[in-house]
This record gives C-alpha cells, structure tokens and sequence, in this order.
C-alpha cells in the first residue's frame, strides 16, 4: 500500500444558495469554519433545498480519492478518520469502496458521521462544518495491530491540517514511524484559522520538522508569516522558510504553495521553482472548492510513482483541472493523464 490519509471524514451537503442564506448565518464567500451554535439550522434547511447533492468529502479523504483514481491501481491507497454508525457513514463507506479506497473507519456509534455545509454562490465555496463524529478520532485506532501494519508499510502518509484539531496524537505516531523506517511524511496547512488558533498551531510547529513535504495555499503561507512576526506577504520568501525549518529527519524539506490560477511555487532547501497551473476559461469552472485536495492528490499520485517535484506538480495541476469543472470532489470514470 503506497498512499495512507489521516484525517477527518465528512459528507458534504451541498447547495446553490444566495447571498442572504451567507447574510443569515453571517457567512463570508469563501469561508472555511468549525460551525457554532447559531450556525445548527443551516445543515436541515440545506437538506430541504431542491437541488442539494451529497458527496463524499473532508479534505484529507478528498486528497486521497483524487490520487487513488490517478494511479488507477486497486490497493494503493487507504484512509482512516471516524465516522458515525449512521446512513451518512454508509454513504462514504459506500464512496470509498466504489473510488478503490481502502477506507479503515473508525465507527463512533454514539455520535452522527460529521458533514460539511457547502455553500455555492457561482463559483464560490462557502463551508460550514460539523465535525461530530469526525471529532472523536482517537490514536488508539492507528495503533491497533491491523491498522498499524498498514501505518507502517505506508511508503507515503498524509494528513490535511485540519486533523491538528482532533488527534495530534495520531499525527505524532504516524510521523514518527515514517522517521523511524524512511518513509514520506506530509502536512497541508490547510486553513489560515489553524495557525491563528495558539494550541492548533503548536501542533504544526511540533510536526513540520518530521515532514517531509509541506503543502498550502498563498492565504495559508502569509498567515503563517503573519503568526511568525516574519513581516513578509512575498510566497517565494515564506516557503524558503519554511523550507529551512531544521528537518528532525536530516532531510531536505520541500514546501508547495498553491496561487490560485498563478503559478504554484515549490522550495527545496531554499531553492524556488514555479510550475504552471493548467489555467481554464471562466466558463468551464463549476467549483474551485476541490483544487487544493485535487492537486495535492495529484501531486501525491506523482510521488507515489517516484517523479521529481516538476512532474508531480504537473499531476496535480491535471486532477485539479478537471476536478473544479465537477461539483464537489468529483471526477470521471478514468483521468486521460499517464504517469
């Protein structure tokens, strides 16, 4: 098994909305939260909608099917997270089966699986997320025999940052076996709220030294240099940084920021590289919530083969290309990409 997901599982509920329902719940365009208390009602009447969709996501999990469907090879890749012992779960227990996914729930039966509002005002996504059960992750699940093997003959493991709020110790774990047996350890920082957040952000400041390749958008690097005091919103300055945070592994760290329709940088040791995005017209995009996960998933798939960074970067800008012109985290039977 080449390609192991740690993180939190959550089936998104997804609508075309206006922006009074964003007004309503004091949403911003954009947005990606923990929902609070006034935020509750949202999830049922977006249920209600005519046109609502249910598709299987969580940032971590959507990664992981993008380059399970990118390697096309039953086995490749597994996930863990929680999930309730509910119709919801069944749906993404049904979803990573049908994707090749080797899904190793751990199942919560006293708490609902966790679900993600998605908000589409034109190609805007807004998420609200419930994390429920996806909450109870413990490290005891990973470390169960069965589980653990798999953690171990991971030659790549992968959590988005998201997961920091839920089991560090998990992360902790899977980090330090694949220091221990020479495997690839990776983190995508995810969303600027984790690094603004003193105990979330301590979790990165824990793992980064045992990761072997960072990910994150150019909002997510320039908090961080916001979070740092480094005094700085220059990408290529920041991933050179973060690049040459000591490795406790004694590797050489490669850092991957994403900009949008601009290119992607990439810093090994210090040393920048930009790749192209595969840029689309405005018309062809239904939904930019999924390029992130589908490029690192792409990205991942590139590594899982052994390419160098250019050719994993090039992997990953096709999965995006073709996942933001889907709803949701969502692709075609067969990508027309070869390794």
């Amino acid at each position: 098994m080449a390609l192991l997901g740690m993180g939190n599982p959550l089936l998104d509920i997804s609508a075309e909305v206006d922006q009074a329902v964003l007004d309503k719940y004091g949403l911003k365009a954009g947005d990606a939260i923990l929902a609070e208390e006034k935020h509750q009602p949202l999830f049922g009447e977006l249920v209600k909608m005519p046109k609502v969709q249910f598709i299987a996501g969580g940032a971590t999990q959507n990664t992981i099917r993008v380059a399970q469907w990118m390697l096309q090879q039953p086995g490749a890749t597994a996930y863990m997270g929680c999930i309730g012992k509910d119709e919801n779960g069944e749906k993404l227990q049904k979803a990573c089966s049908t994707d090749g996914v080797n899904a190793l729930y751990m199942v919560d039966p006293s708490t609902a699986t966790g679900t993600c509002a998605t908000l589409i005002t034109g190609i805007e996504r807004t998420l609200c997320t419930n994390l429920n059960a996806a909450n109870n992750y413990k490290a005891d699940h990973c470390k169960e025999a069965a589980n653990w093997k798999v953690v171990q003959g991971a030659k790549i493991v992968y959590s988005a940052g998201f997961f920091a709020t839920v089991s560090p110790d998990a992360m902790k774990a899977a980090s330090a076996e694949k220091a221990k047996d020479g495997g690839i350890y990776c983190l995508n920082l995810s969303a600027p709220f984790l690094m603004q957040v003193p105990p979330f952000k301590a979790v990165f400041v824990e793992r980064i030294p045992y990761c072997d390749y960072l990910f994150g958008n150019e909002t997510e690097a320039q908090t961080w240099a916001e979070t740092e005091g480094w005094e700085t919103t220059d990408i290529k300055f920041i991933a050179t940084r973060l690049s040459l945070i000591p490795s406790a592994k004694g590797i050489k760290r490669t850092v991957v920021i994403t900009q949008g329709s601009d290119p992607t940088i990439v810093c090994v040791n210090g040393q920048c590289t930009e790749h192209p995005i595969l840029a689309l017209p405005k018309e062809k995009l239904v939904d930019t919530n999924g390029a992130g996960d589908s490029y690192v998933g792409g990205f991942l798939a590139g590594l899982v083969k052994g390419l160098p960074a250019a050719d994993c970067c090039k992997a990953g800008a096709y999965a995006a290309s073709v996942v933001v012109q889907q709803s949701g985290c969502t692709f075609p039977a067969k990508p027309e990409y070869t390794f």
